[in-house]
């Protein structure tokens, strides 16, 4: 499950780094970051950085997993979810 659970992360880091790229302008991103829960401060302060898509998606912040979130749960749970127990 270990593998799964690595997997699992650098997948769901690899698409908040493509959302992040898909919000072009620190404009949209710090809209997009409010709509998903995140305080008007910190989400100005995210949009604004200078710091690239990866170092962001890996941010504290995690809000745009809300997003991957409501897509489907993790590749653990649908693992587990799939795979009959003998």
């Amino acid at each position: 499950m270990r593998t799964l659970d690595e997997l699992d992360w650098w997948l769901r880091r690899k698409l908040r780094c493509l959302l992040w790229r898909q919000w072009k302008t620190p404009k949209t991103r710090e809209r997009r970051l409010i709509s998903l829960g995140l305080r008007p401060e910190r989400a100005w302060q995210s949009s604004v950085n200078g710091r690239g898509p990866w170092w962001n998606s890996a941010s504290e912040s995690g809000s745009t997993d809300v997003v991957l979130r409501q897509n489907g749960a993790g590749l653990v749970a649908q693992h587990c979810a799939t795979t009959p127990v003998y």
